[in-house]
């Protein structure tokens, strides 16, 4: 069976590795060699027509983010970048707290736990798997104290690919007056996010299918002059291009967050990205990517493997994360890797996370080299 135009991927490799980095469709690499061809040909001769392809890639992150204008939307280069913005952008006091969960990808720790010695944050440790809590949200709610000021949470777990209550969780921080900072790396272009979330921050070389350095960070209107700015450039004023004022000001949009020039080559290919997604419907890249979380689950029961990614509907995205018994799961995944399967350790297991596009017969394929890998190893 062919497989999805736009993905014209090796035919020996089975690709299931989108939640570390989603491979380009065709749109985005003629767009990228495009770009590049006039480039040589003509230089910056056109560059007004370039930034056309900027401002339709900030009205298609809005839509994928749900927020409610492309002036809410920065272009930023990564996550961390965006994470960093917001942790040294915001007034702290000696005492304030912040509740990390136990499940987060290292940048969404380390920049909270940096504000320690600095201002003298607290940063409140919380297992998501607390026995004492009835869920994982429970586990975060029950935390947030009267000097909490901030929540960050990934929509997905990188690791076990747990999918969080983003609106329970909005709730209870509007309840106390807590800001929620959504990293939706896991979630943009794999499942539709719909949260009324203080700041949204993710990068699109993941589900989103773009390149490495190039991300989107949303912050709600009215904190954005709330955010102490750390960095400053022409790009970021309010009158762009008038370089004889001497009355320099930030955007009152989200542009106020970035200093300098434009990455208009990553801006090209992301566009174009979010074009296949969107043309294809958003709700049915979900549902095939959901689809696709539920026949791994599958596969994974049918062959004994220690399910690690919750199996409950609403609990998942596109991340599923599975154990071999006998098996480490760096050894597994060296000899996946070996047979041309791409995929990640996690857990100490193997993290699959196909897209929407990835076929029935490929997932069927990876599974005969998986069975192959597994009984080599088990000896």
């Amino acid at each position: 069976m062919p497989g999805h135009p736009q993905f014209p991927q090796d035919p020996q490799l089975v690709y299931l590795n989108h939640a570390g980095i989603g491979p380009w469709p065709r749109r985005a690499t003629e767009a990228v060699q495009r770009l590049a061809a006039e480039c040589a040909h003509r230089g910056a001769a056109d560059y007004p027509q370039w930034l056309e392809a900027e401002t339709r890639l900030r009205q298609r992150l809005a839509r994928l983010m749900g927020v409610p204008s492309p002036d809410d939307v920065a272009l930023i280069p990564n996550t961390s970048a965006g994470l960093s913005l917001i942790a040294y952008g915001l007034d702290w006091q000696p005492g304030d707290e912040v509740v990390v969960n136990d499940q987060e990808f290292p940048s969404n720790r380390w920049v909270w736990e940096s504000l320690a010695q600095r201002y003298g944050v607290r940063v409140r440790r919380v297992r998501l798997d607390d026995a004492a809590a009835a869920t994982p949200e429970d586990a975060l709610i029950a935390a947030l104290g009267p000097r909490t000021r901030l929540l960050p949470v990934s929509s997905v777990q990188y690791g076990t690919g747990l999918r969080m209550d983003l609106e329970r969780l909005a709730s209870a921080c509007r309840e106390r007056g807590v800001l929620l900072c959504v990293d939706a790396i896991q979630s943009l272009g794999a499942v539709r996010l719909s949260v009324d979330a203080d700041f949204i921050v993710a990068d699109g070389h993941k589900w989103m299918l773009g390149p490495e350095g190039l991300g989107a960070l949303y912050v709600r209107p009215e904190l954005r002059e709330r955010l102490h700015l750390r960095q400053f450039g022409w790009h970021m004023v309010e009158h762009l291009g008038d370089f004889e004022r001497g009355d320099w000001g930030p955007a009152a949009s989200a542009r106020r967050f970035e200093p300098g020039s434009p990455n208009l080559l990553g801006a090209h290919a992301l566009e174009a990205s979010l074009a296949v997604l969107e043309e294809e419907g958003l709700e049915a890249v979900e549902r095939g990517v959901l689809a696709n979380a539920r026949a791994v689950m599958e596969g994974a029961r049918r062959r004994g493997l220690e399910v690690v990614t919750p199996e409950a509907e609403g609990r998942h995205a596109g991340i599923v994360t599975f154990r071999i018994p006998g098996v480490p799961g760096e050894r597994a995944l060296a000899a996946l890797r070996a047979a041309d399967v791409a995929c990640a350790e996690r857990c100490g297991g193997i993290r699959f996370s196909p897209h929407f596009y990835t076929s029935a017969e490929d997932l069927e394929r990876a599974w005969e080299r998986l069975d192959a890998v597994a009984a080599r190893l088990r000896g």
